[in-house]
């Protein structure tokens, strides 16, 4: 009796196995096929943002003085061009702040301090190209010794970007459906989805230090905005 009680329990136990690995190793009937695609699109639009970069330069045989004397200007600088860009929501921010020695190498003996000059670059972001030129006569009115440079670019809130993001997932997903009909396959889902692209500016700088108020804009760039990876 406890014989075939065993060999019922051992048939059981095999007959459990067999049907677990059976189904472990069943053929995948519904296996997908995944791909990668990527779309990319590049627009063509006009600058609608000029960055100003402004140099804050000051000098002194304290470093404590030279401090001083710049953080003045630089607050000057930035005030002034409040003044003109009050309305137009101008971003100023400052950076690349710097306090170096001034040494004398040329008297034949140890090198000696002379002074300290101290260096601040003043940012702007203008949303009203209009007012490129009264923003650089006032911030050297003010105290800035030089304008390093004047880029016009595309904002990163302009439409042209929305634009541009949903014409390469278009051509993603065009992509993706011409491969799947050539495997004689269909979309099921989109597994993942990644967007990136920064806007490349082509253009020269249009800066003209001795007559700010005519300078000429371009009026257009070209700018890659987006691509866009999907997998399916």
């Amino acid at each position: 009796m406890k014989t075939n009680i065993y060999t019922i329990a051992a048939l059981v136990a095999f007959l459990v196995l067999f049907a677990i690995a059976i189904y472990i190793y069943r053929p995948n009937q519904h296996e997908l096929t995944r791909i990668t695609v990527v779309g990319d699109s590049q627009a063509k639009v006009a600058p609608d943002t000029a960055v100003i970069s402004f140099s804050v330069v000051t000098q002194n045989k304290q470093a404590v003085d030279a401090q001083q004397e710049n953080a003045r200007k630089s607050e000057a600088v930035k005030q002034a061009i409040e003044s003109i860009a009050a309305n137009s929501k101008a971003e100023i921010k400052t950076s690349n702040y710097s306090l170096n020695p001034e040494q004398d190498y040329y008297s034949g003996k140890m090198p000696k301090i002379l002074g300290y000059e101290v260096r601040n670059t003043v940012i702007v972001s203008l949303p009203d190209l209009n007012q490129v030129g009264a923003v650089v006569d006032a911030a050297t009115k003010a105290g800035a010794n030089s304008v390093d440079g004047i880029q016009f670019i595309v904002g990163e809130a302009s439409p042209a970007q929305g634009d541009a993001l949903a014409l390469a997932t278009k051509q993603a997903m065009a992509k993706a459906e011409a491969v799947a009909k050539s495997l004689n396959g269909r979309i099921v889902r989109v597994i993942n989805a990644s967007e990136g692209g920064v806007p490349i500016q082509n253009q020269p700088n249009l800066f003209d230090s001795s007559n700010a108020s005519s300078m000429a804009f371009p009026s257009n760039i070209f700018a890659t905005f987006a691509n866009f990876a999907l997998t399916l």
